[in-house]
């Protein structure tokens, strides 16, 4: 039997109700796996192969860009287990991605709609940089879509819940010569955005407001409520 509870983790409804379940992150981001270790979880981990190429164009609120891509990773992974081991399906497929926003604070502020830009990885160092001096002394919005998978009796054989969660980070107004350190460091090279706010990058910013681990990458707190939701909304979650 599959045990993915951690001996720390909390003994409530939520928790109790994976006990003995197949639980698999469709990812390998170190960063998320953390977050889950930390509430007490260790999913199998199966990256998922969805290319993450939707076109942002088809977004009318670009919060449902990062749920929109979560669902198609989850979706795939969930698909391909079960197609390659039936005996041995998951019994919750967890996928997450995050995504960088600029112009948060004047889309807070103004009452007008202000378009908000999608920040990628940084192609480079360079582009790196570039990112920095846009976000410095200003205001950016992570937002994350968790998505969950899991097995009903009905056609296709699962059904998927999402949320997203978002989160301010407040950039301080920092001296070029530090930014150009930092993205020298490569730190940020593989963070979208360009900056990780759990390393070097915290000397960067000045103020989180939301969801700390939202930023990091996986909405711990958020996604602890979605599995109470389920557990209420439907006495079998899970029993399937």
């Amino acid at each position: 039997m599959s045990n993915h509870i951690l001996p720390h983790a909390l003994s409530v409804p939520a928790i109790e109700k994976l006990r003995g379940k197949r639980i698999v992150l469709a990812s390998n981001s170190p960063r998320r796996k953390d977050i889950l270790r930390a509430i007490g979880l260790e999913p199998d981990v199966v990256p998922s192969t969805f290319e993450e190429n939707l076109p942002l164009s088809s977004f009318e609120d670009i919060h449902e860009y990062p749920v929109a891509t979560a669902t198609h990773k989850a979706v795939e992974v969930y698909e391909r287990m079960v197609t390659a081991d039936p005996d041995n399906s998951p019994d919750l497929v967890i996928a997450a991605d995050t995504v960088v926003l600029t112009q948060a604070q004047a889309s807070a502020l103004q009452s007008e709609d202000v378009r908000q830009d999608v920040l990628e990885k940084p192609s480079d160092k360079e582009d790196n940089l570039r990112m920095l001096l846009d976000l410095n002394g200003n205001v950016c919005e992570v937002v994350s879509g968790v998505t969950v998978a899991y097995p009903i009796l009905t056609a296709p054989g699962y059904r998927i819940r999402s949320l997203d969660e978002r989160t301010l980070v407040y950039f301080a107004d920092n001296p070029k010569h530090l930014l150009e350190a930092y993205a020298k460091s490569g730190e940020g090279l593989d963070r979208a955005g360009g900056f990780a706010i759990q390393g070097l990058g915290s000397v960067l910013i000045s103020k989180v407001d939301g969801d700390y681990n939202n930023v990091v990458g996986f909405p711990a707190a958020s996604f602890f409520k979605l599995l109470e939701i389920l557990i209420e909304e439907d006495p079998d979650f899970l029993d399937v």
